[in-house]
């Protein structure tokens, strides 16, 4: 009976190891194939430009060069540009986060009486909209056409981070804010004081979403702020360098077909090579960022995102 007993814990034992064993190799064949896409276009952003063009690159340069950065940093307003990018991912996160929380504590009180029409109509904004061609006059009859206000006051509310918000605050017990009211609180002293510092995770989670949406976006300078080169994006400089560097490839290639010098040829840039570093020129800073709020990001949206 021992024996058998000692067989079967055995087998049980080893079946649990080998569980074990495959999850984990399941999950660094998982690591790797979402790595390393962007480990290699790190590579590629730091291999030769010509060199580059005969593919086979995989885990390694095979000709390191810096000269990919070197030509996305050559010129003086992209120092500016991400000057006018951070003050617009910081005012917009922080005015998003601000005002979209007051809302959202607002319509989630029971006593507010036309909550609910006010909730459709932010909900009903999520599935309709007029399109870009009423939205610009929308900006130029704001006075927005040219200014830097017209990276924050458009999307100082919005209505997904509302609604994520608002489902979060559900979680916070009544008997808080009704005991907060007893000792004399006002609404805003109450959302301050006590609702803010309770939220923190959605916050966080918000916050990453704002930021990094306002990091990406170059659409709107070009559309709305491309006539003053002081109010251009980091993103928007380097779309615009990405878009240059077409000609430089055709350079390229009639210096080959010259066969001019080769310390000329290995300053030339290609498409491949300037995308890879302008892709990892932008990702860096929400790389830098993101760790700081990992810890509040899972926690902030699956709360704020199920409701019971």
């Amino acid at each position: 009976m021992n024996r058998w007993h000692n067989m079967k814990y055995y087998r049980s034992y080893m079946n649990d190891l080998l569980f074990d064993f495959g999850i984990k190799v399941l999950l660094v064949l998982l690591a790797i194939v979402t790595l390393y896409p962007f480990w290699n276009t790190i590579v590629v952003s730091f291999n030769d430009a010509t060199d580059t063009l005969r593919g086979g690159l995989t885990f390694w340069p095979r000709k390191v060069s810096f000269q990919n950065y070197k030509a996305v940093f050559a010129s003086g307003t992209i120092y500016h540009a991400f000057l006018v990018s951070v003050a617009r991912v910081l005012l917009s996160t922080v005015g998003n986060i601000f005002l979209t929380s007051m809302l959202a504590y607002a319509l989630s009180r029971k006593e507010y009486v036309l909550r609910k029409q006010f909730t459709f109509i932010l909900i009903l904004s999520m599935y309709v909209s007029a399109g870009l061609i009423p939205y610009y006059f929308l900006i130029r009859s704001l006075g927005l056409i040219n200014s830097f206000w017209v990276y924050v006051i458009p999307g100082l509310v919005n209505a997904f981070n509302f609604i994520v918000i608002r489902t979060y605050m559900g979680t916070i017990p009544d008997s808080l804010v009704e005991s907060a009211r007893i000792d004399g609180a006002e609404d805003f002293l109450i959302f301050i004081r006590i609702i803010l510092p309770l939220i923190t995770p959605v916050l966080a989670t918000v916050a990453l979403f704002v930021a990094v949406g306002n990091w990406n976006s170059w659409f709107d300078t070009m559309i709305f702020a491309s006539g003053r080169q002081d109010l251009s994006t980091l993103q928007y400089e380097l779309m615009k360098f990405l878009a240059s560097s077409q000609n430089q490839a055709k350079s390229a290639a009639d210096v080959g077909a010259m066969g001019m010098a080769k310390d000329y040829a290995s300053s030339i840039v290609t498409p491949a090579s300037i995308r890879a570093a302008i892709t990892v020129v932008a990702a860096v800073p929400i790389l830098v960022v993101y760790p700081f709020l990992q810890r509040y990001f899972v926690i902030g949206l699956t709360v704020g995102g199920v409701k019971e």
